[in-house]
């Protein structure tokens, strides 16, 4: 009877994925590998390391349950070599398959390796085409060829029809396709805030939490309390806890930043669908569902949805459209370090201190914390961009190089000149202080524009337009920017540029 290896990667935790689909339990192998080589080759965060592991490990029970054979190797196992190809050789050897079969990798750098297996083994090795997304590789490049400017909003469109998501015949629901402008009010703390669907760490977790423990004291974050689900089942009801009690809000205040308030109305599911243990297309026809139902406002449905089929699936597109050379773009040509209260949380400026400290905690931050803090404060101090991705990349637990990539080079950070977005995401302590009540614990001033005690964001906006006008000047989004710098008093501008400097000497 011929035999196949089918190996499931820790990002593939899904009975679904096409290299289990077409296998057969009955002459068939499953191996799956805790490798040192993933979780090292950036620094991750203890806890995102601990969710993966113990996901993975949950997935290889429930396959041994439903009737298939696992052969799991455990980090902590002597004889592991701590790469993908090395542990494939030494099952090679102790099974003795006629071929290898997997589902294509979602990151380049794993997907490189994978190529090269069938002529290193020396064995046939099959790679299937992921299913778990609504556009093929090979159908983004189509919608992208040809056109000027590869706009997200387009191809959400595109998404909606084909997936008839909100849709009144070929007509958006509520006569709009997109209602991002209705999301966008600022939080108060006398919200009556949700609380998160959180888990008690099984038997299998505390074992993973230990060895996590031991083999990454050194990483960045606090392993515990750790309370991620780790099964498709407990995935689940965190899906059923969300429509229930907290996508009614989450369209309105998704953009919202409060203290003390991590998650806010936020659903945490990137973590699950990321991860292979929630399909995102049944997370978007349960939020239509809930719409639908009268549950929820269309506001608040079709900015999850838009999520999901719209950015998530665009981001993807351009990761494979551009990659390899996409991680090395860098427009502004930024060469900073990163400050080390990335990794501290140990900063005057009371936004960074809330969503560095929070990530430290968490292993998470929503969307404009990521954005319009972090990022943000990176890209006007000039933060060379692929120390932003590296950071990005180890810090979050919904992180994977396919998605995080071009949400740091490219809409974060500009770093790809425009090819993603239109203009870059730089903003003064305004934003900030709309959008959230941080600059009222701050020692910082955001009504000040220069000196010591003023919000340095308002000194380093200008400092950054200045520094990159060549750039930047012809830009139509930036003109009036422009026009409102150089109408500016002498004196004004020499004020910011030198309140900047002042700054960003204690970076150097």
């Amino acid at each position: 009877m011929k035999t196949s290896l089918i190996l499931i990667l820790g990002d593939q935790l899904s009975a679904k994925i096409p290299s289990l689909e077409q296998a057969d339990k009955r002459s068939d192998l499953v191996l799956m590998v805790e490798v040192s080589e993933e979780a090292t080759y950036v620094r991750h965060h203890k806890k995102k390391i601990a969710f993966i592991f113990s996901a993975m490990r949950h997935f290889a029970e429930e396959l041994t349950r439903n009737g298939w054979r696992v052969d799991y190797i455990r980090l902590d196992e002597p004889e592991n070599i701590g790469s993908f190809t090395g542990e494939l050789k030494r099952a090679l050897i102790r099974h003795q398959p006629n071929r290898v079969v997997v589902t294509e990798a979602s990151e380049w750098r794993i997907l490189q390796a994978i190529f090269d297996w069938e002529k290193e083994v020396g064995v046939p090795v099959d790679i299937l085409s992921d299913n778990r997304f609504i556009v093929s590789r090979d159908e983004f490049q189509r919608w992208a060829e040809g056109r000027k400017q590869l706009r997200m909003e387009y191809f959400y469109r595109d998404m909606r029809r084909k997936t008839e998501l909100l849709m009144n015949g070929d007509q958006p629901e509520g006569g709009k396709w997109n209602f991002d402008a209705e999301n966008r009010k600022p939080a108060s703390a006398d919200l009556l805030m949700p609380q998160i669907r959180k888990f008690s760490p099984d038997a299998t977790t505390q074992d993973v939490l230990k060895l996590v423990k031991g083999r990454f004291a050194d990483h960045f974050g606090d392993l515990e309390p750790f309370w991620f689900a780790v099964t498709s089942q407990d995935a689940e009801a965190v899906v059923d806890h969300f429509l229930d009690g907290t996508l009614a809000q989450f369209g309105d205040y998704q953009d919202a930043m409060l203290t003390g308030e991590p998650f806010l109305y936020h659903s945490l599911l990137s973590l699950y669908i990321n991860s292979g243990l929630l399909d995102p297309l049944y997370v978007c026809r349960r939020v239509e569902a809930a719409y639908y139902a009268g549950k929820v406002p269309l506001n608040a449905a079709e900015g999850y949805i838009r999520q999901i089929i719209g950015w998530r699936e665009y981001v993807r597109g351009i990761y494979w459209l551009k990659m390899p050379e996409y991680v090395s773009e860098n427009f502004f040509g930024n060469t900073r370090h990163l400050p080390n209260f990335y990794w501290t949380g140990n900063t005057d400026m009371a936004c960074l201190q809330a969503v560095v400290t929070q990530t430290k905690e968490e292993a998470y931050a929503h969307h404009i914390q990521r954005l319009m803090v972090t990022g943000n404060f990176a890209l006007l101090a000039g933060v060379d961009p692929h120390e932003v991705h590296e950071w990005y990349l180890a810090v979050y637990a919904d992180a994977y190089e396919w998605v995080e990539l071009p949400n740091t080079l490219g809409m974060s950070q500009f770093a790809d000149g425009g090819f993603l977005s239109s203009k870059p995401y730089a903003a003064s302590g305004n934003y900030i202080n709309k959008m959230s009540d941080y600059c009222r614990h701050c020692r910082f001033d955001v009504k000040k524009k220069v000196g010591d005690d003023a919000c340095p964001f308002n000194a380093l906006y200008w400092d950054f337009l200045l520094r990159n006008e060549d750039k930047l000047k012809s830009n139509h989004r930036l003109a009036q920017v422009y026009r409102t710098w150089h109408k500016m008093d002498e004196a004004k501008r020499t004020e910011y540029r030198q309140s900047a400097a002042r700054f960003l000497s204690k970076f150097s």
